[in-house]
């Protein structure tokens, strides 16, 4: 009893800590600043138009030649979230207005990014498919996660005094612009996947922007439009459930498929992982396919027996895969392997092993052309200081310097050593010695040096 009463004394003190930390009110900005911020970025038309229109061409061209560089500038020049965060101000304020000039402008902008797009991937010569354009084909539940985070940060950053770079950064997160040119890149070559599965991820990050703008708005309080016409109230709230029953309906169904199949495939590959782990055998290719309920992969190796594969098959089921297909490709005979799997897979190996031998071949060449660079560097110091050497020591006739290693025979200790050797007609004392040591080091750059004197 005693600890319970502690708890419920307690209790307003952890109130106090988060109010404290995580209000979002407390740094709000001026609400008619911020809903009037949102509402100058949802028109395009002139200047806001043209910039999309170029940021489309700089998108294309990035996907084009497989530059991420490229395709970030596009996103943060781009001006495509004024209108979706508009969508979700306007349906969290009551605006109806704002609803239709956002709808509008967002309509107008992605067919104007589809049309530009199509127009630069039928002229450019370019037309290999690059895994940019591949990456925005389709979506995945980790999509809908950045869209949903972004928009949220989006709205909270301005809605604050301090709004700082998120804005940019949204962009370039939820990624709206590249699947805009991967469908137009699917219009212009005909390919109808192409262009529905990257419309299909542009559709999902566009709803769920606009559904963390609304949260957003509702979290922060922002004052909802007032109506004199109380029926006019009431049908404006019936335009505006319509709309968003139609438009997250689908994202809600689209999503949940999202959501199945990315669990499909996280269950098939822990199976394959687990199931299909054989000694001598190993799996060198795996295609999963939600819509079939099939899985096939291809092994090499020791051809595992069949009895093996079928206790794989019965234990489909502890995995969340029952009814699922289990096709496995073993042997040499091109009916049950597949050539294509191996010879990418042969390929990816080839390349990664080049890859991995070209750079320590340029890492040995890079220390092999530092050490010539340092006795290069002796022989063009000698004929540097020998005019030096004339001056200040007369009585010196040859000098030979060479950069060695010293090694102390009581201990595995090494050290870089800097020997000169030099040749005087006349002996110099000690301290002169000493002085011509530390001049020399001065001016090789050695920091252990010993002279010879002959």
């Amino acid at each position: 009893m005693s600890d319970l009463k502690n708890e419920l004394r307690n209790v307003p003190y952890v109130k106090k800590f988060f109010s404290e930390y995580l209000d979002l009110r407390k740094d709000k900005d001026n609400e008619a600043l911020t809903v009037e911020s949102i509402c100058n970025g949802v028109e395009f038309k002139g200047t806001n138009l043209w910039i999309l229109i170029f940021a489309i061409f700089i998108a294309s061209l990035g996907l084009n030649v497989n530059s991420t560089a490229v395709i970030i500038g596009a996103m943060l020049i781009s001006p495509l979230m004024g209108p979706i965060m508009g969508i979700g101000l306007a349906i969290g304020q009551n605006n109806f207005e704002l609803l239709k000039r956002s709808l509008k402008s967002y309509l107008v902008a992605t067919v104007f990014s589809v049309i530009t797009a199509t127009l630069y991937f039928s002229l450019t010569p370019l037309d290999e498919v690059q895994s940019e354009l591949l990456a925005r084909t389709s979506p995945t539940i980790y999509d809908v996660l950045i869209a949903l985070c972004g928009g949220l940060a989006g709205i909270i950053a301005l809605s604050t005094k301090e709004k700082g770079n998120v804005i940019p950064g949204v962009a370039i997160a939820t990624a709206l612009m590249p699947p805009l040119c991967t469908a137009g890149f699917g219009l212009a070559t005909g390919n109808l996947l192409y262009f529905l599965g990257a419309f299909y991820l542009y559709f999902i990050n566009s709803v769920f922007i606009s559904l963390a703008t609304f949260i957003g708005v509702r979290v922060m309080h922002f004052q909802r439009k007032e109506f004199v016409d109380k029926e006019r109230e009431k049908l404006v709230k019936k335009y505006i459930i319509v709309i968003t029953l139609a438009t997250m309906c689908p994202a809600i169904y689209l999503t949940y498929g999202i959501v199945k199949n990315t669990i499909y495939e996280a269950s098939a590959n822990n199976f394959i992982n687990e199931e299909l782990d054989f000694n001598n055998t190993q799996v060198i290719d795996r295609k999963i396919s939600f819509e079939k309920k099939e899985i096939r992969v291809v092994l090499i190796g020791s051809e595992v027996p069949e009895a093996e594969i079928a206790t794989a098959r019965d234990n489909l089921k502890h995995f969340n895969l029952a009814g699922t297909k289990l096709v496995v490709l073993q042997g040499m005979n091109n009916d049950a392997m597949d050539i294509g799997s191996i010879k990418a897979q042969v390929m990816e190996d080839f390349y990664k092993n080049s890859e991995k031998r070209l750079l320590e071949q340029q890492e040995k060449i890079k220390s092999l052309e530092n050490e010539l660079k340092v006795y290069a560097a002796y022989n063009t110091v000698d004929k540097k200081i020998i005019p030096e050497l004339k001056v200040l020591y007369p009585t010196a006739e040859a000098i030979a310097m060479a950069k060695t290693v010293e090694l102390q025979v009581d201990s595995t200790k090494t050290d870089t050593l800097t020997i000169v050797l030099m040749k005087f007609s006349k002996r110099p004392h000690e301290k002169e010695q000493e002085k011509i040591t530390e001049w020399l080091k001065a001016r090789v750059g050695a920091k252990e040096l010993k002279l010879i004197v002959e």
